[in-house]
């Protein structure tokens, strides 16, 4: 292996050696050779260290923390580790299409920032069918608050960044770290910090360079609701939003975990709450009252009827069966 690697890949992991083995071998199968991989243990876990050390490729380094702090630190951890001038993150149980850094590298190489962070198109696959998201890409002078979080429709991926798209200077990373102890919206809230640093660029490619599974039957940090909490988020950070960003978020993302309480006062709050520190349009309205009327099993398939498709992407050569999840 070059003493310096261009790439740094991280993955953290806990508990899911299959998971972790196949992401692993995904980015080891790059197209683009000169990377080195990165994984961080979330505490000691011999079943996941015991299956990287069969692998066997000198690109492979094991970092293991001392102690359970999940993926943001996990994360922070593999970029202070990382040699490369970029850091690509996957997170273990997503899987990437063979030529996703070659694309992305090329990407940072046509831009004039000096911290271009280039993310990709993904390929969102439930056990009901496959959809592309996002749907577009932001639009020149699209505050990125609004790309992310306005609908143009019912269902969410119109605007949308995930962790295992994002290809980052190493630098900026270390200089933006994940928020540590934040549950949901990680890739988000880190977004919306990292762009606000001088210098720095959002580059997408056009094409899905990533298969993300959202195994609904697998427990996965996407599958809770931790409402209260979000919402602490959301009110602490409301400078990262224009107005008409914030009522969208509280109306869509926040109502959708809010919901499952079935409490008619946290309806009305989360109302109150995008009408006094946002601009709420109609489908805004819409869409919290979707939420609240349509029991979440029937949304998801009027969603995938909307946006999915059943011709199946094929998924890398080099896939691994996978384990259960934690």
């Amino acid at each position: 292996m070059p003493a310096e690697p261009d790439v740094s890949v991280v993955i953290p992991t806990c508990g899911r050696p299959l998971l972790a083995t196949r992401a692993v071998h995904g980015a080891l199968g790059q197209t683009h050779e000169n990377l080195e991989v990165v994984v961080v243990v979330d505490g000691p876990d011999e079943a996941t260290t015991g299956a990287l050390a069969a692998i066997g490729d000198p690109r492979l380094r094991v970092v293991v923390v001392p102690e359970r702090r999940r993926a943001p630190n996990a994360r922070n951890v593999g970029a202070a580790e990382a040699r490369g001038r970029w850091t690509a993150l996957l997170d273990d149980d997503d899987e990437w299409l063979p030529d996703k850094i070659e694309v992305q590298l090329a990407l940072a190489a046509g831009s004039a920032a000096r911290y271009p962070v280039v993310a990709s198109r993904l390929i969102n696959r439930t056990p009901r069918a496959d959809s592309v998201m996002p749907r577009r890409l932001p639009a020149p002078g699209e505050p990125l608050s609004e790309y992310f979080c306005v609908r143009r429709g019912l269902f969410y991926g119109d605007g949308f960044i995930q962790t295992s798209t994002i290809m980052a200077p190493t630098e900026l990373l270390r200089r933006v770290p994940f928020t540590v102890g934040l549950r949901r919206q990680q890739e988000l809230d880190w977004a919306l910090r990292a762009v606000r640093e001088d210098g720095v660029e959002l580059l997408y490619a056009e094409q899905p360079l990533v298969l993300w599974h959202q195994d609904e039957d697998r427990d996965r940090i996407s599958l809770h609701h931790p409402y209260e909490q979000q919402l602490a988020w959301l009110r602490g950070n409301r400078h990262l939003f224009t107005p008409r960003a914030y009522a969208a978020f509280t109306l869509s993302v926040i109502s959708s975990m809010a919901a499952p309480t079935r409490d008619g006062r946290h309806f009305r709050d989360l109302l109150a709450e995008a009408r006094r520190h946002g601009r709420p349009r109609p489908l805004d309205y819409l869409t919290h009252l979707q939420i609240w009327a349509l029991p979440p099993s029937l949304r998801h398939r009027l969603r995938d009827l909307v946006v999915g498709h059943r011709d199946p992407a094929p998924a890398p050569a080099a896939a691994e069966p996978v384990d259960a999840g934690r």
